[in-house]
């Protein structure tokens, strides 16, 4: 039986009946428990891969992926695809394929609706890059439904930012900034006129790690931009990165050492940072602050809040929170049906002994997923669920070539450890492993990142297209 399985695995993914066999459910599993997992982030890959294996692979279950997009990508790595310092192609995992690999069911689509008494999730019709139709609007049939759609910017209603502001949500998005820079700096190499104030100056509003990562990768890859002769234009002089924040410092969410140790860097660097800056406009020529200052800026990216996707907001009466967060129990279960789940970004789980939520982290997204696969085979052996419980294994912020900064929690003493330097970026790099790890196996994760570090030899070490 393993053999046969092995030769499923590392079977090529090009044969007509894949789609067929993988895409949507098959009628011959209608019997089975369906579970269903809407959202394909880290927190909904990592879970339906593991019961793909665990109870989709021995029809124990009927496993289904709902997404919209075709391929997933951490979403750390966002900040690095804008920067230009990360090809996504390089890093992308097709859900077609994981599907056929790990035993689930791959259906292309966005969640617009939920019948909980009919136990139904109603997906809108998917349409390609030219308005034509891909998928019908459909409903898929659920016994276990987890919902894992992650975030979205929250601009707060502050005008301008939906137009002249790209936030970084989605590779599509991380990579339609990166174009932005790069067609920035050509257009100032190639115009007539000197390079105007604010030109080739990136505001970066929101000084969480996304945005103070961006910040230091930007002040590297704008430089490597320029070196490939791209003469005209005076990098001290035209290039400049400011990074907002409305909170008394960067890293509001991070402990103080942290959030000192990477504004000695930043300025260091050269990187702006405006704290107790709050912006209350965005323009085509820059941001304007409450204060009646004006930055200015052509390149903008909004990085200051993120809430849960509005569809959320009116789910068949289950109960968000003012972010539109589901709400759910300790067991993930959500307050007005046990039925249905929800984790990562979009959830609102409980944290004993505060009354602030389990934050919005990769490592939370991953423990949950960990801790909901062992839940659903409870589930499905009618055993009572045990509560989830978040470990706060410290943070780590990367700074490029620069630096790494963080604290690692030491749990037998019950302190956490400041980090930085070459022993930070290794744990950060470490991060990433890990997931790539939980999605493919070990050998996978190894083989890739080899095959990357090879690559990166000989490719220019950043994106110029």
């Amino acid at each position: 039986m393993s053999e046969v399985l092995r030769r499923e695995r590392n079977a090529p993914v090009k044969r007509k009946d894949l789609l067929a066999s993988r895409v949507d459910q098959d009628p011959d599993q209608e019997k089975l428990h369906r579970i269903v997992v809407v959202g394909g982030g880290a927190a909904g890959l990592e879970l339906v891969t593991r019961l793909g294996d665990r109870l989709g692979r021995r029809s124990r279950a009927s496993v289904t992926l709902v997404e919209c997009a075709r391929t997933h990508l951490w979403k750390p790595l966002l900040y690095a695809v804008a920067a230009g310092s990360l090809n996504p192609g390089e890093y992308e995992l097709s859900y077609l394929a994981q599907a056929h690999w790990h035993g689930f069911h791959y259906c292309l689509g966005e969640m617009i609706g939920l019948d909980r008494v009919k136990k139904e999730v109603r997906l809108g019709a998917a349409l390609d890059g030219e308005g034509r139709q891909i998928t019908p609007e459909r409903s898929i049939g659920y016994d276990t439904l987890v919902i894992a759609i992650g975030s979205v910017t929250n601009d707060f209603g502050t005008p301008g930012v939906a137009k002249y502001a790209v936030p970084l949500e989605t590779p599509a998005q991380a990579e339609r900034f990166n174009r932005r820079v790069v067609n920035a700096c050509l257009r100032a190499q190639t115009q007539t006129e000197p390079v105007r104030p604010g030109q080739l100056h990136v505001a970066i509003v929101g000084a969480g790690a996304t945005g103070t990562e961006l910040a230091a990768e930007l002040h590297r890859t704008m430089r490597e931009v320029v070196s490939y002769g791209l003469d005209h234009i005076n990098p001290e002089r035209d290039v400049r990165i400011v990074l907002i924040e409305g909170a008394p410092r960067i890293l509001p969410g991070l402990p103080e050492r942290i959030s000192d140790a990477t504004q000695r860097l930043l300025d260091k660097m050269g990187v702006e940072v405006r704290a107790s800056a709050r912006v209350t406009e965005v323009s085509a020529n820059g941001v304007k602050l409450a204060d009646g200052s004006f930055i200015d800026s052509e390149l903008v990216v909004w990085a200051a809040g993120v809430k849960a996707p509005e569809v959320l907001g009116g789910l068949d009466g289950l109960e968000t929170n003012r972010i539109n967060q589901l709400v759910v129990e300790s067991t993930l279960q959500t307050t007005r049906d046990p039925d249905v789940f929800a984790i990562g970004d979009c959830a609102a789980c409980p944290r004993p002994g505060t009354s602030v939520p389990v934050p919005p982290r990769a490592q939370a997204a991953h423990q949950e997923a960990s801790h909901l696969v062992r839940q659903i085979q409870r589930r499905l052996r009618d055993k009572p669920l045990q509560p989830y419980t978040y470990r706060d294994f410290g943070s780590l912020v990367s700074l490029g070539k620069w630096s790494t900064v963080g604290n690692l929690m030491g749990f037998l003493s019950g302190r956490s450890f400041f980090v930085e330097g070459l022993f930070a970026r290794t744990m950060y790099r470490s991060l990433r492993l890990m997931h790539e790890q939980a999605l493919g196996g070990t050998r996978r994760a190894v083989l890739s990142f080899i095959s990357r570090a090879l690559a990166h030899r000989i490719d220019p070490p950043v994106k110029l297209h």
